[in-house]
């Protein structure tokens, strides 16, 4: 992050965080794979790891493809505007450092699921199958914003097919998926599971209540077509579409990352 941190103040661009926040999970299961060697079982270290690094990587890759060539984004644009003192230092502290801890506190289970001497029991095999299935709602979801949005015919038009019916934020609830599923692999005693618990619980309040679907609802409430987009898809958990009128005005609907 500190990396990351200089890198955008030389380019006066404090987006590119976004883009290391997936490297910073890559880059902890890395190390603990690593550190982990002769200690934790090796099935299990290695499937957690990879999972991580594999989910860290492509997060990584999907925002940096979407941000190239854009300027800042809007919302660090707000809130170095509204600092105090020296925006700079404002933003290694609210931006860079912050998102490092919490790097450090959403990755426990995949730093103490490398450590476990067990072999993958019941609750890593489903963990990784929770895991794998969020990766690929998250990833298809992505894939079907992406295409959507390099139609110029869909242009100011809502995205609302595929997962995007279901869900108002299939990237997010993938994300839910990926720590909840991460977090049954740590959970081989009740103390592992009680010391690790505070990932998925933290990880599901940003993706609900902080800087993931509750601040891209208020940025988007006044979007023409949302309102009605809202209406009739779920907010978080997927679920079939309600019944959409026949003339519902056009739609549109974009989406920042935590």
């Amino acid at each position: 992050m500190l990396v990351t941190f200089a890198v955008g103040t030389v380019r006066r661009l404090h987006r590119i965080v976004d883009v290391a926040w997936g490297i910073a999970f890559a880059s902890v299961a890395a190390v603990a794979w690593f550190l982990a060697a002769g200690h934790g079982d090796d099935v299990r270290r290695t499937a957690v790891a990879l999972a991580t690094v594999v989910w860290g990587l492509r997060l990584a890759v999907h925002i940096a493809r979407r941000g190239r060539g854009q300027g800042e984004d809007p919302r660090y644009a707000r809130m170095l505007a509204r600092s105090r003192g020296n925006p700079t230092l404002h933003a290694l502290w609210k931006v860079y450092l912050l998102q490092g801890a919490l790097v450090w506190l959403v990755s426990l289970p995949v730093q103490v699921a490398v450590l476990l001497p067990q072999p993958p029991d019941a609750a890593a095999v489903v963990g990784l199958a929770v895991c794998a299935a969020g990766f690929a709602f998250e990833a298809v979801g992505d894939h079907q914003l992406a295409r959507f949005k390099a139609d110029p015919a869909n242009r100011g038009r809502v995205m609302d097919r595929g997962l995007w019916s279901w869900t108002r934020h299939p990237n997010y609830f993938g994300d839910f998926l990926v720590w909840w599923g991460l977090y049954l692999t740590a959970c081989a005693t009740w103390r592992t599971a009680l010391l690790t618990v505070v990932s998925p619980l933290v990880m599901s309040a940003l993706l609900i209540w902080g800087s993931g679907k509750r601040l891209l609802e208020a940025h988007m409430a006044d979007r023409p077509g949302y309102a009605a987009y809202r209406a009739r898809t779920s907010g978080f958990l997927p679920r079939p579409p309600r019944h959409r009128p026949a003339d519902e005005p056009g739609r549109r609907v974009s989406r920042p990352r935590p």
